[in-house]
C-alpha cells in the first residue's frame, strides 16, 4: 500500500474541554501526551513500515491509549495503589484500567512494529529490491 501523508488528529475532538478545572488539566495533558506520541511514532513508521490512510484510525487509537496510560499512572501516583473501601483496603480501580490499556498498547506496538522483536521481521518499504540475491 502506498505511503500517505497522515495529518495529526485534532486532539480537541478526542479530549474536549470540561467545566471542572481539575479534570480540565487532565484533558489538556491527554492532548499533549497523545500529540507527542503521534509526532514521535509517525516519522518512525514512515521509515520502517510505510503508512497508508487506513492506518490513521489505529494510530489515533494507539496515541489515545498512551495518553490514558499516562492519566492512570498519574492517578495511581497521587491516589495510591490501595484505597479505603466498604470492606477495608482494596485495589485502586486505576490498576485494572491501566493493565487493560497496557495490553492494548502492546498489541498496537506489535502491529506497528514499534518493538525490537516486531521490527526484526519487517522490511522497510522499498528496502529489499536486491534482485541479485539467489535466496529470494
Amino acid at each position: 500500500m502506498p505511503s500517505a501523508e497522515l495529518v495529526e488528529p485534532d486532539w480537541w475532538e478526542t479530549f474536549p474541554n470540561v467545566d471542572n478545572p481539575r479534570l480540565q488539566k487532565m484533558v489538556e495533558r491527554c492532548r499533549m501526551i497523545a500529540s507527542r506520541e503521534w509526532q514521535t511514532v509517525v516519522p518512525v513508521l514512515k521509515h520502517t513500515a510505510g503508512l497508508a490512510a487506513v492506518d490513521a484510525t489505529a494510530l489515533h487509537d494507539y496515541c489515545v491509549v498512551v495518553a490514558r496510560i499516562d492519566q492512570c499512572e498519574r492517578a495511581l501516583a497521587t491516589e495510591g495503589l490501595l484505597m479505603a473501601g466498604e470492606r477495608g483496603m482494596q485495589k485502586n480501580g486505576h490498576t485494572t484500567i491501566v493493565a487493560q490499556y497496557r495490553t492494548q498498547r502492546n498489541t498496537y506496538l506489535g502491529h506497528f512494529g514499534l518493538t525490537p522483536s516486531a521490527r526484526a521481521g519487517m522490511t522497510p518499504p522499498g528496502g529489499d529490491d536486491d534482485d541479485d540475491n539467489p535466496f529470494d
